[in-house]
């Protein structure tokens, strides 16, 4: 099995040309570090040119396949970040590029891809069979497979995030990192492990597409087939032996989030940090804010490893942790379906301060006898004091009403 030492990583380093691959900043967010009495450091890798830190890999790899010469065009599957790394190292390298795409790809990202100069076509419901097609254009020996994350120089090209962060964090006590294929954590743990052995690298996971922990429980590569997420760029459903025994050898431990706790992390670094990542990077928060991760009293570095969020994503997201926050009320009132009642209960929410985004009516329910009706509004609201403000005073008015979701 081939190895990732600290030399690779450097040389990855010496290739990158800057108007591809950037130094990104950290930033220290206080609010994180209040929340969890750590000293909190954001590595802003969703500022990269292409929004993630794939870019890194990428041009890496495509560099040393230019050099070598006898290549014409390149093949990569991803769901979006990954083929936009590609597309622009390819670009770059004066290669041609053909990426494949899930058919469920955000369309944002897809758009990018083409507009970094590759050919897109979409295959497939998920990674994995996208992943399948794309291996299979690569018949022709002037073309050549990049894979995202089964490949020694893609991840030395992202281990060069572990050299930036010991250089400017260099007091650093945990680098919490997001796992898909484990490309990028195998790369910044490896050269971490040579640079500051005493570092704990954290690895994180979406709880429906956590194929690490069962890997590690069987010392070998363990899949999922139909990885369901909000996290699509650590969806890749799948682990390999390269990345595993990186893994393996210098991440300390992996935990798991939920998609809930992923949202409201998002909605966390939108609100206190004024940074808009996509899924996967704020997994690196819900990891941190989880009850399974102590940095107390620790120097944290966070990796945001992408910003490439798709918007209806983000629109989901949102709603989901304002729900969760009280800041989107669902109400089912049930009345006697008569002229003004509607009137009448606008009139109440409103007089709360409240603002009503819909309402409608709902007669065709089993338990509702006849002349009945349900009213259902949707509120905004200020959060859970003013949700409950809201359901007393209904209350108070007589009606029969009950929190929906």
């Amino acid at each position: 099995m081939a190895e990732v030492t600290l030399d690779d990583v450097e040389a990855a380093r010496e290739r990158f040309d800057e108007t591809v691959v950037q130094q990104t900043g950290v930033d220290r967010s206080r609010s994180l570090s209040e929340m969890t009495d750590a000293d909190v450091h954001l590595k802003m890798e969703h500022l990269q040119r292409t929004g993630s830190f794939k870019t890194r890999g990428a041009y890496n790899k495509l560099q040393q396949v230019a050099e070598r010469g006898g290549i014409e065009r390149v093949v990569a599957a991803s769901a979006g970040n990954h083929a936009q790394g590609v597309a622009l190292a390819a670009t770059k390298t004066g290669i041609d590029s053909t990426i494949v795409m899930p058919e469920n790809a955000p369309q944002a990202k897809v758009e990018a891809t083409r507009e970094y100069g590759a050919d897109v076509e979409l295959r497939g419901e998920d990674f994995q069979s996208a992943m399948a097609y794309a291996q299979s254009l690569t018949e022709d020996e002037a073309t050549a497979f990049v894979h995202a994350y089964d490949d020694p120089a893609i991840v030395a090209g992202q281990g060069t995030i572990g050299v930036e962060i010991h250089e400017q964090v260099p007091d650093a006590d945990t680098v919490v990192v997001p796992i898909g294929g484990g490309g990028l954590i195998g790369g910044v743990s490896a050269a971490l492990a040579e640079l500051a052995p005493d570092v704990r690298v954290v690895g994180v996971q979406a709880e429906q597409a956590a194929t690490v922990p069962e890997s590690l429980d069987k010392g070998i590569p363990a899949s999922i087939d139909s990885p369901k997420t909000i996290a699509d760029g650590i969806a890749t459903g799948g682990i390999s032996e390269l990345t595993l025994d990186l893994i393996e050898a210098h991440v300390d431990e992996v935990v798991t989030v939920s998609d809930d706790e992923i949202a409201r992390a998002e909605l966390l670094l939108l609100e206190r940090a004024k940074q808009l990542v996509e899924a996967a990077g704020a997994s690196a928060i819900a990891a941190l804010l989880s009850a399974d991760l102590d940095v107390s009293g620790e120097t944290v570095v966070p990796v945001l490893s992408g910003g490439n969020i798709d918007i209806s994503m983000l629109q989901t997201v949102l709603t989901q942790a304002l729900t969760e926050r009280s800041q989107l009320l669902r109400l089912r009132v049930r009345i006697e379906d008569e002229p003004g009642e509607m009137t009448t209960l606008s009139g109440i929410i409103a007089d709360t301060g409240a603002n009503i985004r819909t309402v409608r009516h709902d007669r065709a329910v089993d338990d509702l006898r006849v002349g009945e009706a349900y009213l259902v509004f949707q509120v905004v609201t200020s959060g859970t004091a003013h949700a409950e403000n809201i359901i007393g005073k209904v209350r108070d008015a007589g009606y029969e009403v009950e929190r929906v979701v």
